[in-house]
C-alpha cells in the first residue's frame, strides 16, 4: 500500500495512451548495447550510411561488388549501428516548484512526466538516471537500464520536495561535467533564472554532445497575474513578501513577462534546445504525446 500510494503519480491510463510511442534522441547516441538510436559509430544495422575504401581485416562480407564492377576497386559498404541512449532527468526541486493550486504543484507535474518518461524508457531497453537540483540536497543516481534500477528512481521522484533556493545553474553545468557520454538530458524546471545566464549552461550542455530537452513547468497566474485585488506575494525561495495590488502593475508585469519568455526564446533556439512550455494543469498525456511526437523522425511517423 505505501509503495501505491508513493507512485500515484505513475498514471497507467497515461502509460497506455503512450504506449504506441517511442522516445527519440535527436543525435547520434553512445550506448553500451544494440537498440533504436543511431549511433555515430559505423555499424551493419539497415540503414546504409556510406562508402569507404577496403583494408586488409575489413568481413569481405562486406565489399560491394557492384561498385568494384564500375571502379575497380574495393568498398565496404558501412551502415548506421543502433544503439541505447542514455536518459538523464533532471529535476529542479527549488522552493519556487512548490507553487500551484488544487492539488497541483509545479513539482507534482514534474513527478508526472519525469516518472512517464522512466517507465518508457526502460521498456524501450534506455538507461535512466535522475537528478534533484536544490538548494543543500542534491540527488544524483547514474542511468541505468534494469527494472530493478526504474524502481529506485521512481522511489526518489516520489521524495523529492521543493524546498530553498535554487541551484539549477550550478546543477546544469556540474552534469555537463559529470555526464560523459552522450545523454538525453530532460530539464523539468519553471527556470526561474536570467535567460542569459542559462545560456551559458545550455551552451555547455551542448558542447558535450548531449541532445537536451527542457520542459518549462509554468502556471497561468504566473503568466497572467490574474487576481482582482491586493494581494500578498511569498517568495517560496526566501526572500521577503510584497504587497501589490494587481491592477497597477499588471501590465508592466505582462511585459516583463513576455520579454523574459521572448529572451528565453532566443537562447533556446541559438542553443539548438528542443523547448517545450508546459501549464501544469495540463493533461500529462497530451503534454507527453506531444514531446514524444516531436522527436519522432518524420521516416518513422510514416
Amino acid at each position: 500500500m505505501a509503495d501505491q500510494l508513493q507512485r500515484d503519480f505513475l498514471d497507467p491510463k497515461v502509460l497506455s495512451r503512450l504506449a504506441g510511442l517511442s522516445l527519440h534522441a535527436r543525435q547520434p547516441m553512445l550506448g553500451s548495447v544494440s537498440g533504436k538510436h543511431r549511433s555515430p559509430i559505423r555499424g551493419s544495422s539497415l540503414e546504409f550510411a556510406q562508402y569507404r575504401k577496403y583494408v586488409p581485416g575489413d568481413d569481405t562480407r562486406r565489399l560491394d561488388w557492384r561498385a568494384y564492377g564500375r571502379s575497380d576497386r574495393f568498398y565496404i559498404k558501412e551502415f548506421e549501428a543502433d544503439t541505447n541512449l542514455r536518459l538523464c532527468l533532471l529535476v529542479d526541486v527549488s522552493g519556487s516548484m512548490g507553487a500551484g493550486e488544487g492539488g497541483r504543484t509545479k513539482l507534482e507535474t514534474a513527478r508526472r512526466l519525469a516518472a512517464t518518461l522512466a517507465y518508457l524508457a526502460v521498456g524501450q531497453g534506455d538507461a535512466v538516471g535522475l537528478t534533484g537540483a536544490g538548494e543543500g540536497r542534491r540527488l544524483d543516481i547514474a542511468p541505468k537500464r534494469s527494472v530493478a534500477h526504474l524502481r529506485t528512481v521512481l522511489d526518489e521522484i516520489g521524495r523529492l520536495k521543493a524546498t530553498g533556493g535554487t541551484c539549477l545553474s550550478e546543477a546544469l553545468h556540474e552534469a555537463a561535467e559529470r555526464i560523459r557520454q552522450r545523454a538525453l538530458i530532460v530539464i523539468l524546471s519553471d527556470l526561474f533564472l536570467p535567460p542569459e545566464q542559462l545560456r551559458g549552461c545550455f551552451q555547455h550542455l551542448r558542447f558535450r554532445k548531449h541532445d537536451v530537452a527542457v520542459l518549462h513547468l509554468l502556471e497561468q497566474r504566473e503568466l497572467d497575474l490574474d487576481f482582482d485585488r491586493p494581494v500578498r506575494f511569498i517568495d517560496l525561495e526566501g526572500g521577503p513578501a510584497v504587497l501589490a495590488d494587481p491592477e497597477m502593475i499588471s501590465r508592466q508585469y505582462r511585459q516583463a513577462v513576455q520579454a523574459y519568455l521572448a529572451e528565453l526564446a532566443v537562447v533556446t533556439r541559438e542553443a539548438a534546445i528542443d523547448y517545450h512550455r508546459v501549464e501544469i494543469h495540463e493533461d500529462p498525456g497530451d503534454v507527453l504525446a506531444r514531446f514524444l511526437l516531436s522527436r519522432t523522425p518524420k521516416k518513422a511517423r510514416r
